[in-house]
Order: structure tokens, then sequence, then C-alpha cells
């Protein structure tokens, strides 16, 4: 390749010219005759032919030499040395279009497996995209249904690829973050987590909630549904999230800090999910914050996991929530009556649960006699409900505070994260295929998406 260089640099400055050149006599030639120029079709045939030509110039690049006596054989996985055979050709689909990498390949009589060593350092083993290629498909494939990434591809980038393309390689991509998370996890199971250097964080939250996505059939069997008798449609993901806050505005509601969100989740059990979590929020500082709450609605899984794992926070029930708990209850009293229920509403909610006066909220909601045994039912499980969350539900002690009492970030988060990508009408996800693009999609929504091709670069190397 050294001793080739000047003539590769000469061949791709000709080729270059040759399609500008090309071009533009086209291009003079229709103005000459219309009297006018299309610049959008004139842009995209510009980027055309500059593509044609650096693909042919990146294929000159990546004509590799036959390898020196010395370079003849390397080592094999088996122990034994493979030998130098050929030099073989393979297509690959670049940034710039296709092109042909010719590399030594090298086989091994003792095992009788073969090896390119020239696809590990291009990064090109066992695919038919480059480096470039794959990136793009993953970063549509994690925002926008496959095959409208790859109309996308088409579009903006001028690649031609198929919709089960941009699956396989998104997909992919994402198994590979999702099973480096649960090494890490697993991890943090055996072995002290390190402490997070830096500044100390004024208040750190933990958020977390629950979402159904569609899955395929084979991913609910044996699962029971939410009507009675009904197989399950959908699987939960479970997400979370964690943000800092370090003021408030002038009237003492809470600033979350902005770009200081990040998000991780799957589907996955209550265990795992939190393993997941506290890594995440360990990784964020949680060591180091002076305030740490968890936050979420009244679902029994989070506080046995908040119990398990952030022993050291203030809990919080997301006010929004248990007012809809009210709200409910108003409709099993007085239903199709709305002043009834607002008068209703206005003594329970306002002058109790608001006050975090949660005892008399309980008491009052055990004084109410009904014959209906369906009310009853209704009104012992909201009352054991407050009473269970009673100590998270100190609205005006947190206020004083100036902490959030509304878990609104991991409800956006469960739309912008999950819904938007994942429950779009026609979708119907394996737990696999789900878990791959969530961690994906959380990869790049934390901005960690170009550490794991900086760690892909590392490895390679290495």
């Amino acid at each position: 390749m050294a001793r080739a260089g000047k003539k590769t640099a000469e061949a791709i400055r000709q080729e270059i010219a040759r399609e500008v050149g090309q071009l533009l006599r086209v291009i003079f030639q229709d103005r000459r005759k219309t009297g006018r120029l299309d610049l959008e079709a004139t842009e995209m045939a510009m980027r055309s032919a500059l593509h044609r030509a650096g693909a042919a110039a990146l294929s000159q690049l990546l004509q590799f030499p036959e390898p020196s006596q010395e370079q003849r054989s390397l080592p094999c996985p088996c122990g034994q040395r493979a030998s130098y055979h050929q030099l073989r050709s393979k297509s690959v689909l670049t940034a710039l279009g296709p092109v042909e990498v010719g590399r030594p390949y090298y086989w091994c009589a003792n095992c009788h497996q073969g090896q390119f060593p020239a696809d590990r350092e291009l990064d090109i083993a066992n695919t038919e995209f480059s480096p470039g290629v794959r990136r793009m498909q993953a970063l549509v494939g994690q925002e926008v249904a496959f095959e409208k990434g790859r109309a996308q591809m088409r579009v903006l980038a001028g690649l031609e690829v198929t919709a089960k393309s941009v699956e396989r390689t998104a997909e992919g991509l994402g198994a590979e973050i999702a099973q480096q998370e649960q090494k890490e996890s697993q991890q943090a199971l055996q072995l002290p987590l390190p402490a997070v250097a830096g500044e100390p964080i004024p208040i750190l939250y933990v958020q977390m909630d629950g979402t159904g996505i569609p899955v395929v059939k084979k991913e609910t069997a044996g699962r029971q549904g939410k009507i009675e008798d009904q197989p399950a449609h959908t699987r939960e993901v479970k997400l979370g999230c964690v943000f800092t806050q370090t003021t408030w505005d002038k009237q003492g509601y809470p600033l979350r800090a902005p770009d200081s969100t990040t998000y991780t989740g799957a589907v996955e059990t209550a265990e795992e999910f939190g393993r997941r979590l506290f890594r995440e929020a360990w990784t964020r500082g949680w060591s180091r914050a002076r305030l740490q709450v968890v936050m979420g609605d009244g679902a029994e899984w989070i506080w046995n996991l908040a119990a398990l794992h952030f022993t050291t926070a203030i809990l919080i029930v997301d006010l929004y929530h248990a007012r809809q708990h009210l709200w409910e209850l108003a409709r099993t009293l007085y239903p199709n009556q709305a002043l009834a229920q607002k008068a209703w509403i206005k003594v329970h909610q306002k002058r109790l649960l608001d006050k975090g006066k949660i005892e008399k909220l309980v008491d009052a909601l055990r004084s109410i006699r009904s014959r209906n045994p369906e009310v009853r039912e209704k009104l012992r499980t909201e009352a054991d409900y407050f009473e269970r969350n009673k100590d998270r539900m100190r609205y005006p002690k947190f206020r004083r505070q100036h902490l959030f009492v509304g878990s609104g970030v991991i409800e956006a988060g469960c739309k912008t994260v999950i819904a938007s990508r994942l429950k779009q009408s026609g979708m119907f996800w394996t737990v696999q295929g789900a878990n791959a693009i969530i961690a994906l999609r959380c990869s790049f929504l934390n901005g960690r998406f170009e550490d794991y091709w900086e760690d892909q670069r590392k490895a390679i190397a290495a």
C-alpha cells in the first residue's frame, strides 16, 4: 500500500476530475437549452457524482497488496498457524456507495477455517456495510420504523438499503449495547461499584414507571391479559430516568437541570431492572448527591426496588397519580354526577391529599358506607393505597424543600423513549428485538452513542 501511494492518489484525483467534469458539461448544456438552472436536481446530481468518484477512490485505497514473505502466516485460534492463500474481493456499502475491498485470505490446514485480518482492521468482518453506514442505519433505526429509516437513508444519504438491513443492523448494535449493560449489572452484584468522582450534586432524582408495548403472540404465551379470561397482547417495559436539580424559580418551584436526564429500561423482571437503574443512578453520582429522591406512582414493585436499592432516598408518590385515585373513587361514588364529583374532590383532594393529611383522608374514606359491594371494595382498596403510601405523600413538606412532587419526567420519557418508537400502528415486537432498540435509543438519548464507536475503535486498535 505504501509503495502504491502516489499512484493511488493520482488515480483518485483523475477519477474525481472525470466525474465532476462530465457532470458540469451536462449541467451547462441543459442550462443553455432551457435558460434556467434546477438547483435541487443539480445539487443531487453533484452529490451523486462526488459519491461515485469517492467510491472509486475508496476502492483504490482498499486494495491490499499480497503480504510479504515474513507475513504469509499468522496465528490461528486453533493454536496452529494459518497460511496466506490468495487475495479475495468483497463488496461493501460505504457512505460513498458500493466499493470493492481486495484483501488477503488466510487458511488453516489444521482446523480448515479461513480468516481475513483486514476485515477486522476495517471493522467489516461478517457484514456488508461499512462502520459509517452501520452508524447511519442504527441512528434511523432507533428513531423511526425500519421502512421509514430505509427511505431516509435513500433521501438523506443517497444510499439504497433494505428495511430488513436497517432492522438487523439497528437491533444487532442495540443487542451489543444491551449485552454490555447486562454484563456491567452482573459485575455490580459481585463487586462494589467504584465511587464516581466529581463535585457534590445538590439534588439527584430517580423516577421509574412501566408501559406496555405490543408484542408477537409467542411472547405472551401463558400470560393473563387485563380482561379476565383474555390473553395478554403486550409486555411491560420498565423505564427509569435520572436527572438533577440545582435550583428553583421565584415561586419556589423546582427547576430541572437542562440536559441532565438519562434513561435506562428493558422488558425484564423488577429484580433485573432494579440493578439496572441503581447502576445508572450510581454512574450519575448517586453517592455525591446531598439530597436523593426516588419518585413513582403507587405500583408496589417501584417501592420494593426503592427499599432494596435506594435506602437513603426521600420517597415521593407522584401527586397527580394520587389525585387520579381520588377522581376514580369520586366517579365510582357519584356516577354521571359531575357536580357531586367536583364537590367531593374539593374536600378530599384540596383539603386533605394536597395538604398531606393522609391519615384524615384514610379515615374519611373508611367512614363512607355503601350497600354496593363493588363500591365497598373500591373504598377499601383506595384507603389501603393511601395508608400504605402516607409517608410518601407529605406534599407540603416536599414543597418546602423545593422538591418535585410530580413524576412528569418519566411519564414524558415513556412517551418519547418508548411509545413514539415502539408503539406505532401495526408494530409487534419480540422481547429481544424490543430490548435491543430500547438499549440503542437510550444510548443515543443519553449522549453515549459515540462512546460505543470509540470503544469499537479502541478494541480494533488493540
